[in-house]
């Protein structure tokens, strides 16, 4: 049962079936950067080549990139919980197995059974936590962000310190701490229901037909061909023990994680997604040109790779939600096709950098990694008019986000309106109600938005309710005021990013009809969440041309107009 948002939501407030899916989050996401502490020594220790090693990232990537195509199928076969606990089985045996070889083919064979695991693990753990969480949509996406931040940051220092003691311990500690999330999720996560549609394991291919994913996937190849083999290659130069490289990539995950959940939707809310991601591109391919140049220099890779975190992750936020922007499918299919093409990128690129290497120098690797930075600019530019059309709504046939899906009668044109915007929360009747009284003082017609969101973390999108669900949730409020002989037409605004992306989609839509006043209420989300995703009635505020009004649902509902001298009062407020 879809849950809506209690009065106050803290996004720590969640049910034990959370917190079991949100722990094997964080050991999932350590598996980015775990093994990088350890690349030297396994070579050490296995008497491989690096291009051999290499290959660890190789059979995990393209295992995993295969298995994207098909995961969309099994979980809608199987169910969200079962598919949970087979990716978590798999990835307990695979890692365990991957500690126990004693040969660099065995590690690299149980890395790609590790990569199946993987993939049917992220395919579905976003899922779970949004449909299991009781502090609301909004505080499941910061958990999960939260997971994401820990993951990348501890997985190289626990990597590093493991790796002091023997190449094998990151191995056994996934193993160990997984095997617990396996527990945890078997015990505590109920079953829930699937979905009434099963996903044809042809629709991800399928859905690359459509130009705009298959251009974003294309620069996600070219781009993560860049980033693994920075994360490949880049602890030999630096020529550092297993602890002092943990400490490195500690910092690196760091930078990803800030940037991603908390720089990149700022940075796209001023200059836009494409001009974002033109400049980080070419950004990322400076910084591997550096390295490149200062190979042999120890000191200039380790501040080179430490700094590429942030350009990363500002482009692993950025391009997914281009992906969802640009896109007529399904969530769940275009995120299948755009991680099948991504991860094929990632897995091809340490093996070709290991065999560049062999045939000429190190630095080789990493001025082909800045070339592929800079040709993913051209192939992004290429499908610039789509992305633009779609962040401004211009796009045919099916709707893009943002987007408006009228749900009733047609409002009028040409007679300024009262807008009043609701989310999925219990407060929402009460807010709409006081909308339809000032309405009806100014003499006006009444148009209920309610806001249904889609939040992006990493290479994951969620949606806080399918738009059948958002179109009853309207449905519902213009049958209530009916029976109070209030006429009112209704929309569904569709939004992809943070809440200050939908605040400016809303002014839009205000500015788009002629809006006289655009009515919200007090947030129903904590401040923690309100900080990192934005506030909707801040960033409305700046960007509405009309009247902004904060309604209140207690004893006190009369209006309060929000002007510039009770703005700095409602930064943090949103709906």
């Amino acid at each position: 049962m879809h849950k809506r948002e209690s009065k106050t939501t803290s996004p720590f407030k969640q049910p034990k079936a959370v917190w079991a899916v949100a722990f094997a989050c964080v050991i999932s996401f350590m598996g980015i950067g775990l093994v990088d502490p350890i690349l030297p020594a396994l070579a050490d220790s296995l008497h491989a080549t690096p291009s051999q090693v290499s290959l660890l990232f190789s059979s995990y990537l393209i295992v995993t990139a295969v298995a994207m195509l098909v995961v969309g199928w099994f979980s809608s076969r199987f169910g969200a919980k079962r598919t949970l606990v087979i990716g978590l089985s798999v990835i307990v045996v695979f890692s365990a197995l991957a500690g126990a070889t004693g040969s660099i083919n065995g590690i690299v064979g149980f890395r790609a059974g590790w990569g199946l695991g993987n993939a049917l693990f992220i395919a579905t753990s976003l899922a779970v936590i949004v449909a299991s969480a009781s502090g609301g949509f909004g505080g499941a996406i910061i958990l999960y962000e939260t997971a994401l931040g820990l993951g990348i940051a501890v997985g190289p220092l626990l990597g590093g310190e493991l790796g002091a003691i023997s190449w094998r311990g990151p191995f056994f500690g996934v193993a160990v701490l997984m095997a617990i999330a396996l527990i945890a999720t078997i015990a505590l996560v109920p079953d829930l229901p699937r979905p009434k549609k099963i996903t044809s394991p042809l629709a991800p291919l399928k859905a690359l037909r459509h130009r705009g994913l298959l251009t974003m996937g294309i620069m996600a190849l070219l781009y993560n061909w860049g980033f693994f083999t920075m994360l490949g290659y880049a602890p030999y130069p630096m020529e550092l023990d297993a602890h002092e490289l943990g400490l490195v990539f500690t910092g690196w995950g760091l930078l990803v994680a800030l940037f991603s959940v908390y720089f990149a939707p700022r940075l796209q809310a001023r200059y836009g997604t494409a001009a974002v991601l033109y400049a980080n591109l070419f950004c990322l391919g400076v910084v591997m040109a550096v390295i490149a140049a200062g190979v042999s220099t120890p000191t200039v890779v380790i501040v080179a790779v430490i700094v590429s975190g942030a350009f990363i992750g500002i482009n692993n936020t950025l391009t997914t939600q281009a992906v969802m922007l640009v896109s007529p499918v399904e969530r769940p299919v275009a995120s299948s096709a755009y991680g099948f093409l991504r991860f094929i990128g990632g897995g091809l690129a340490p093996y070709a950098a290991g065999k560049l290497a062999d045939a000429m120098d190190l630095s080789v690797p990493f001025y082909l990694a800045a070339l592929t930075f800079i040709l993913a600019i051209p192939v992004l530019a290429s499908g610039h008019r789509l992305l633009r059309q779609a962040e401004a709504n211009l796009d045919e046939g099916e709707p893009v986000q943002p987007s408006l899906t009228p749900v009733g009668a047609v409002a009028p044109s040409g007679e300024p309106r009262v807008v009043v915007a609701v989310g999925d929360h219990d407060r929402a009747p009460a807010i709409v109600d006081a909308a339809a009284r000032l309405a009806r003082d100014t003499s006006s017609p009444l148009e209920v938005v309610h806001v249904r969101q889609t939040a992006v973390v990493d290479d994951q999108a969620a949606d806080a309710e399918d738009l059948a669900q958002a179109r009853a949730a309207v449905k519902d409020h213009l049958d209530r005021l009916a029976g109070q002989g209030a006429a009112a037409t209704g929309q569904v605004l569709n939004s992809v990013g943070d809440h200050a992306a939908a605040g400016r989609a809303l002014a839009r839509h205000a500015a788009d009809v002629g809006a006289r006043v655009v009515a919200v209420g007090n947030s129903p989300r904590g401040p923690l969440t309100q900080f990192a995703d934005g506030s909707f009635t801040t960033a409305l505020t700046h960007a509405c041309a009309c009247t902004v009004v904060l309604v209140g649902t207690g004893t006190d509902s009369a209006p309060r107009p929000l002007n510039a001298a009770s703005l700095a009062q409602l930064r943090g407020a949103g709906t």
